[in-house]
């Protein structure tokens, strides 16, 4: 059994066929232990880090960061024998065709690059020493001089003509008697450079024909005399552009939303909220010892109000099977809740969420919105969901018309809670108000069910105390 193992692509959960490489936590040369995480993977569904199949030493990986990669396809190679002496390798090549090796300078690089020194390129020209001063520049001198009668017969062969670059009409080409090196100080060099001159293109007016400071500035002026005479006119092109790539979880998540916008018909119904009464639970709660150490928000009120409201109504918390004409009712509830990441919105879900007493749902969900701003959500939490909340109210937001995951019969929009005017006990006060917008899926949910679930969230929001203690 070879000692090179080769470690592939695995499936990474319900048949994905792609993942893209977003960072390698290991490079080659590394000691690495078994299950030691290795690469991060961005799946359709998440991004997930996969820790290596075997101990040893890292010999190659095939794939830079950002490439996509098939399912099943090598992606690094570790020597799982370090100890046992050098690997074994290809047989060396002939030295009259041998190249140098990888990773030497002027060797091959990976992803096809030439190894050389820092602030060098490789070699492609042959080297041509510059004439001193005063010194004119003479030509080459063959390799091998003729035989003389060849050399008596030919006439003097004429010197090449000089090639003079292409100059732009704001700059002044040299002269051809001065072809050949530019003649420059250092400082001067040092300048062309910072102002992205060609020191080609300058008429030099020094000793020799050299190119002077004065020669230098006097250029950049008239380039820019030039662009200050003619300003471009505005384009519309791809030079002003930017193209974002639709991969990943936000591909899966446009693919979804297509699906259910056009697959379940949907109906979003508003209700606008005094929820002072939930304000002041929350801060009771919070002065609570279980809950001392927890973030409790809003949230997991409104969390609260839609499993008990389940209850109730059971039959929105379902799926249209359209395979077998049937409406599964489900006796659980997975609570989706839609989070903003970096790499797209995903909905990760609270496993059974209807089981967890208040502080359990505290705590669950601020697991799950910690993992998912990490961006370490699992595939496994984002499938499986029965209901979701999406809280818009954190970006100042009142509420909106939310499309339903596949497979989920409801969704509840969460708007930002406002002072308002409000008529409180027949007087107009100052009380904390909010709007709930609850979209779903007309073939299963009619206006009827839909308004009583609605209702009953909002009744709970305006007395969460009561409601606890009678609907539990």
């Amino acid at each position: 059994m070879s000692r090179i193992k080769e470690f592939n692509l695995p499936d990474l959960g319900e048949g994905l066929t792609e993942g893209e490489i977003l960072a390698w936590l290991v490079k080659v040369g590394d000691t690495i232990e078994l299950n030691q995480p290795i690469v991060e993977v961005e799946t359709a569904k998440a991004a997930v880090e996969i820790p290596a199949k075997w101990g040893g030493v890292v010999t190659r990986i095939f794939h830079e960061a950002g490439t996509v990669v098939e399912v099943g396809k090598p992606i690094i190679s570790i020597d799982t024998e370090p100890g046992a002496g050098p690997a074994p390798s290809a047989p060396e090549t002939p030295a009259e065709t041998q190249e140098t090796e990888a990773g030497l300078i002027g060797g091959p690089a990976p992803g096809g690059r030439t190894a050389v020194l820092v602030g060098y390129g490789p070699r492609t020209t042959s080297a041509k020493r510059r004439p001193r001063n005063g010194t004119p520049v003479s030509t080459p001198i063959p390799a091998t001089p003729p035989p003389p009668a060849a050399a008596a017969a030919a006439p003097p062969a004429a010197p090449p003509a000089p090639v003079t670059p292409a100059a732009p009409a704001s700059v002044s080409a040299r002269p051809p008697a001065t072809a050949g090196p530019v003649l420059a100080k250092p400082p001067v060099r040092k300048l062309a450079r910072d102002l992205g001159v060609d020191l080609a293109t300058v008429n030099g007016t020094g000793p020799l024909g050299s190119v002077t400071r004065d020669d230098l500035q006097k250029a950049v002026a008239r380039t820019t005399e030039v662009v200050s005479a003619a300003p471009a006119a505005a384009v519309f092109d791809a030079s002003r552009e930017q193209r974002v790539p639709v991969k990943g979880v936000r591909k899966l998540t446009a693919e979804n939303m297509v699906a259910s916008a056009f697959t379940a018909p949907h109906v979003t119904e508003f209700l606008t909220v005094d929820v002072t009464r939930s304000m002041k639970a929350l801060d009771k709660l919070k002065a609570r010892p279980e809950f001392a150490e927890l973030r409790v928000s809003p949230l997991l009120l409104v969390a609260k109000a839609v499993l008990l409201a389940v209850k109730r109504h059971p039959m929105v918390n379902s799926t249209w099977s359209a395979a077998t004409n049937e409406i599964v009712v489900k006796e659980y509830v997975n609570l989706g809740i839609a989070a903003a990441t970096e790499r797209g919105l995903i909905v990760p879900n609270v496993k059974d969420a209807g089981r967890l007493s208040l502080r359990e749902l505290a705590e669950a969900l601020n697991g799950l919105v910690r993992t998912a701003k990490s961006g370490k959500t699992s595939p496994a939490d984002m499938s499986g969901g029965t209901l979701s909340i999406t809280n818009v109210g954190v970006f100042g937001v009142d509420t909106g018309t939310p499309i339903l995951p596949p497979g989920e019969s409801a969704i509840l929009a969460f708007g930002a809670i406002r002072p308002t005017p409000w008529v409180h006990k027949g007087k107009i006060k100052i009380r904390q108000v909010t709007t709930l917008g609850l979209s779903f899926d007309h073939r299963i949910v009619d206006g009827e069910l839909g308004s009583r679930f609605l209702r009953d969230i909002g009744t709970f929001l305006e007395d969460p105390e009561s409601a606890l203690l009678s609907w539990t």
